[in-house]
């Protein structure tokens, strides 16, 4: 059976939980990593365990050009393979590649140029500044080779091949894991340690991914020859089909610096917990997240395809199956919240903040599924508007008035509110985008033999 076959054909549960295993094992080591490297780094006291928040924001800016060049060029390349079109593919997975590297190269220059501002622009306390800065420079390094690992990695997803880019990700985690230790207390490095970790990790993950393509193991090929034929025009419809994961993240990012800016009022035990609490609720949540990014190429494969039924199946599964994860995410998170935060950082401040932000942002993840599922349906079909608005809402357009407006009239207590209070106002704004979705979606629609039961 033909990859054509296999995206076009196979029955959608079956092909959605295929395509989502890879990717949800793979985010999940990686979460158990950045869990594993708080853990660590939190042996060395509140301010370093405050230091991992404050490059975390950092962090996700050169997520933001991995994901921008990486869903943007794999939206196109789904649906060019929809088409069966592979030298177009291999055109785009060649110009996003490239392009992300230059980004992530232009990051670090400019990130060493302006360090010590940088440092306090992402919220640093003068306690937090000295650990943070250690850290960040390690970060900057592989900020070329982590950019464009996000980006190949979502190419493979796309492709549907996310069992190869697991195998990039686990191991660059994996090592991660290993190094951490090493490096941070039998080679007394310290948080520098952690650093150095992350960054040798993140070279071997892009050696590998980079190997994937070389190898003649995908569909889409990176090749100079590929890249000549890329165009101004083709470099803009990526970053304009991939904008909506640059602001996605780089709402992210800012809003990560405004809360750590909000937090500084109440110390470093502030910054530590809520640090610590976004990273559990992202790793509780993967498995819901992976099958979303499982949804992806089958939602752009088939639109590209035009088998719009499969499109609306696909769209109803993901929802469903999602929220289920979810609700079994938020009963383990509420009931045992108290021994989740002290694993990561046994100091009774940081316990107590930490333990009210998770309930609440654990509930409000009931109103995710729909809200993800609809974002990732614009953009893997190249609405770019859609997708724009509604990568705005949670981070942005809600969760920083949130921020400002509750922060102050409630102090603390606002700032853990926030961010549960604007995914809850996302959901009747999004739930509007679906149904004008597929009311415009067409009735007709190709029907090609399958070689495989659908």
């Amino acid at each position: 059976m033909t990859q054509y076959d296999k995206m076009t054909c196979t029955p959608i549960p079956k092909l959605i939980l295929t395509l989502s295993v890879p990717t949800i094992i793979s985010m999940l080591v990686t979460n158990v990593y950045n869990l594993v490297d708080t853990a660590f780094v939190g042996q060395l006291g509140t301010s370093a365990s405050g230091a991992v928040g404050i490059v975390f924001g950092f962090m996700a800016i050169i997520q933001a050009f991995g994901f921008m060049f990486g869903q943007g060029s794999g939206s196109i390349i789904s649906r060019a393979l929809g088409q069966q079109d592979k030298d177009n593919a291999s055109a785009h997975a060649s110009l996003g590649f490239t392009s992300s590297f230059v980004c992530g190269l232009i990051i670090t220059l400019t990130g060493f140029l302006f360090l010590d501002d940088i440092i306090f622009l992402l919220g640093s306390t003068p306690t937090i500044a000295p650990y943070a800065k250690t850290y960040i420079t390690y970060i900057l390094i592989a900020a070329p080779f982590m950019s464009s690992s996000l980006t190949l990695n979502n190419i493979l997803r796309y492709e549907g091949r996310a069992y190869l880019g697991m195998i990039g990700l686990m191991t660059g985690a994996v090592l991660n894991m290993a190094g951490d230790p090493i490096f941070m207390f039998v080679m007394k490095m310290g948080i520098a340690g952690a650093g150095l970790s992350t960054a040798l990790s993140q070279f071997v993950s892009w050696c590998i991914l980079v190997g994937m393509f070389l190898s003649g193991r995908t569909d889409t090929k990176l090749s100079i020859a590929f890249l000549k034929r890329g165009s101004i025009y083709m470099l803009f419809n990526i970053m304009m089909t991939g904008f909506p994961s640059l602001l996605r993240q780089g709402l992210n990012s800012i809003t990560t610096v405004m809360l750590n800016s909000c937090c500084q009022v109440y110390g470093d035990a502030a910054i530590a917990a809520m640090s610590i609490v976004t990273r559990i609720i992202f790793f509780a949540f993967s498995i819901a997240l992976g099958i979303g990014q499982g949804f992806q190429p089958v939602s752009g494969f088939n639109y590209g395809a035009g088998k719009y039924s499969r499109l609306r199946k696909a769209f109803i599964f993901t929802m469903a199956i999602s929220e289920i994860i979810i609700v079994i995410g938020c009963a383990v998170l509420i009931i045992f919240s108290n021994d989740l935060i002290r694993i990561f950082r046994d100091d009774e401040e940081v316990i107590k903040i930490g333990v009210r932000a998770l309930r609440l942002q654990a509930l409000s993840q009931l109103a995710l599924p729909p809200c993800m599922t609809v974002e990732m349906l614009y953009q893997s079909t190249g609405k770019r508007l859609g997708a724009s608005i509604l990568s705005s809402l949670r981070s942005g357009l809600f969760f920083i008035p949130a921020l400002l407006i509750l922060s102050d009239l409630r102090g603390l207590a606002g700032i853990q509110e926030a961010q549960p209070l604007s995914l809850l106002l996302s959901l009747p704004v999004t739930l509007p985008f679906a149904f004008i979705f597929f009311k415009k979606l067409p009735k007709n629609e190709a029907e090609p033999v399958c070689r495989v039961e659908s």
